[in-house]
């Protein structure tokens, strides 16, 4: 089968021939249709991202047709169209993942090939209403916004909800879901063009984040807010902490501005803040997410579509942090 390999650190993706993966008990056997790139696949290319190994096949997100099964598998999986719950061994805490937790596309080879295998457990049937490329936009995205919206901040209908970062994947899903449930959103970004697609597309106002009192700007056209989701950190913290209101919620799913470095701790206790670490999710979070992009009819937005062979120019878009929406690969096979 043709796949894109990596074979090392900063080396490009190479589209070339590899074995059709194996089958071991409770196994089965997907001919992907489309996958879709996420940030966790350029930091792998660049060696920020640990239990490296090489070569490897990259990509976490997929939709495809179950054509073989493994021993103890339903046969009633065969011929069915599905997306694949990326977040493997989560383990039996829900609260947290074990410590052999792993994600598709590295321990185990993942979706930029035209065959993966993966547990039968983790197969779900794809919403009708989406395309294979939009189901594959879904996946880790998606659970990784649901965890940290609903699961992690528990964000309610009528309440306001901050977005922070809007363009990418996770952020968009986050601010679909939040829309959908009922949610008051606002985003950040450092495109005035994002914000206004962002708007566009139901939230109710955005700033930018090169402006240094960006987040008096924002509670100033919001009134505060019940929720922040943040990926950056740095000094995005400190500001998240002076725009929420008492009892309000800060979830975080990255730091791409690194550490914390600025604030007063005394806001956090004395408003009753509560601040939540969020990752990608568990399994029953992937459940409940899939169910909710099904009854809300939520289309992720696609920034654009590349073939399997392209898919170093589909990194390098990704790289450039001009994308809105998601990146996919579709697979002719």
């Amino acid at each position: 089968m043709k796949a894109i390999i990596l074979e090392g650190v900063n080396k490009k993706f190479k589209y070339t021939d590899v074995p059709v993966p194996e089958l071991s008990a409770g196994e089965v056997l997907v001919k992907v249709k489309a996958a879709s790139l996420n940030h966790r696949d350029l930091w792998i290319q660049k060696g920020l991202y640990g239990g490296l190994r090489f070569p490897s096949i990259q990509g976490s997100c997929g939709c495809g047709i179950v054509e073989k099964t493994g021993d103890s598998v339903d046969q009633k999986w065969v011929g069915k169209e599905v997306v694949l719950n990326p977040s493997l061994n989560w383990g039996k805490d829900p609260r947290t993942q074990a410590k052999d937790y792993i994600i598709l596309g590295m321990a185990q080879d993942g979706t930029f090939a035209e065959y993966v295998k993966i547990h039968s457990r983790l197969l779900f049937d794809k919403p009708s209403h989406l395309t294979s490329e939009e189901a594959a936009a879904i996946p880790l995205a998606g659970l990784t916004a649901f965890r940290a919206l609903f699961s992690r901040a528990q964000a309610s209908v009528g309440e306001n909800v901050l977005v922070t970062g809007i363009g990418g994947g996770v952020a968009m899903l986050c601010m679909q879901f939040a829309i959908a449930k009922g949610c008051n959103v606002f985003v950040t970004s450092g495109s005035e063009e994002k914000i206004a697609r962002a708007v566009s597309l139901g939230a109710k106002g955005g700033v930018s984040y090169k402006s240094e009192n960006w987040h008096k700007d924002i509670q100033k056209m919001s009134g505060g807010f019940d929720v922040v989701i943040d990926s950056s950190g740095g000094d995005t913290f400190a500001k998240a902490v002076d725009i929420c209101k008492p009892a309000g919620r800060i979830a975080m799913y990255g730091a791409t501005l690194g550490a914390f470095n600025s604030g007063v701790p005394a806001k956090i206790f004395w408003k009753q803040i509560s601040l939540f670490g969020s990752t990608m999710g568990n399994d029953e979070d992937f459940a409940s997410m899939i169910n909710f992009v099904r009854e809300q009819k939520i289309k992720p937005v696609i920034d654009s579509v590349y073939k399997l062979e392209d898919a170093q120019t589909a990194i390098e878009k990704m790289e450039s942090g001009k994308q809105f929406g998601k990146i996919i690969l579709t697979i002719s096979n």
